[in-house]
């Protein structure tokens, strides 16, 4: 069953209500906090992104053949804004690869960001697909096909080598057999892995504490994959978003998918969360953590501030003015008790 997570009031008469599931697991990857049912079975989305951009850091042509700079190997992790920074490291990808834009199957778009969307609509430029939120994903993928030799053509398919390499390592992370992940299509075009929460939790567990992965070319890589994220969090979103204010916190690995799943792992207290809004919203994310981290007793109050700075429990009009709050109702369950 869900629980709420999250409740919404305006002119002090409940209006919204979010249901979900939230999944706690301890170093031995034992389910120890929960609020709903941690076995609830999602797609990760693009919280998986951590994970598909291993195979490329496993190659060691990043840096000796493509000369990739950190921030270019960041936004292999990024759910992108297309931010002038963003596109300057696709642009710069892109020319090390020696690719054609069209190469990457991801579609056509404007940014997400608004005000670097209104820019290019006001200046006439077309839609690009380096614009899209995930290119970085796929700029990744196509250097480890590259680098690796495989074909070009098809990268983005379950069948493909560096799709089956990718496959191989959500696995491995997760700890749910290859065949058990149950697999569909996200909108860039890219494999998508449904596994319970709590398999979710313990592949961030492993990214946060990599000491817990036994193959060593895998560990490497992930301390790499995981060190730039946190040391250039602006790369994997916007400023006003809940990834780069987790990843600015040393202490913290994260990352956010669409339909409302998030996950996040904490390095000295070995310890990792997953979640599921179940109406797959995402304003309700820095509510949540933050809500989370006070729960367990979390000691960077910083981090817990700045996730209710930019999910901030009051609800206001175009105005400004406060109408409404958002409150989160949920409580651990603390699963290792009695």
């Amino acid at each position: 069953m869900s629980n709420v997570l999250v409740e919404e009031y305006r002119g002090g008469f409940l209006e919204n209500i979010h249901y979900g599931h939230i999944c706690g697991v301890n170093e031995q990857k034992r389910v120890v906090y929960r609020s709903g049912d941690p076995e609830w079975v999602t797609f990760m989305r693009s919280a998986a992104k951590p994970m598909q951009a291993v195979p490329a850091f496993m190659g060691g042509f990043l840096d000796d053949r493509f000369r990739f700079t950190d921030e270019e190997k960041a936004i292999m992790m990024a759910s992108h804004r297309a931010l002038p920074y963003h596109v300057e490291a696709l642009e710069g990808m892109l020319g090390k690869l020696g690719l054609a834009e069209e190469t990457l199957v991801c579609k056509p778009t404007y940014p997400l960001d608004m005000d670097a969307r209104d820019a290019l609509v006001a200046g006439g430029k077309p839609q690009r697909r380096v614009y899209h939120n995930c290119s970085g994903k796929h700029l990744g993928l196509l250097a480890y096909c590259i680098g690796m030799g495989y074909p070009l053509e098809g990268y983005e398919q379950v069948s493909h080598p560096a799709q089956q390499e990718v496959l191989r390592i959500v696995s491995l992370l997760s700890e749910v057999p290859s065949g058990d992940i149950r697999i569909g299509t996200d909108g860039c075009g890219f494999p998508v892995f449904g596994m319970p929460l709590s398999g979710m939790a313990r592949a961030f567990l492993k990214l946060a504490c990599p000491d817990l992965i036994e193959d060593e070319a895998v560990r490497k890589a992930v301390m790499e994959v995981t060190a730039n994220m946190n040391r250039y969090p602006a790369m994997i979103s916007a400023d006003y978003l809940i990834c780069p204010n987790l990843l600015m916190d040393d202490n913290i690995v994260a990352k956010g998918g669409a339909k409302g799943v998030y996950c996040f792992a904490l390095r000295k207290e070995r310890m990792a969360f997953a979640l599921k809004v179940n109406d797959g919203s995402e304003e309700e994310w820095p509510i949540i953590v933050a809500s989370i981290l006070e729960q367990i007793g979390y000691s960077n109050r910083a981090t817990i501030d700045r996730m209710y700075r930019i999910g901030p429990p009051e609800i206001r009009n175009d105005n400004g003015l406060i109408i409404g709050r958002n409150q989160a109702v949920f409580r651990l369950e603390d699963v290792m008790v009695g």
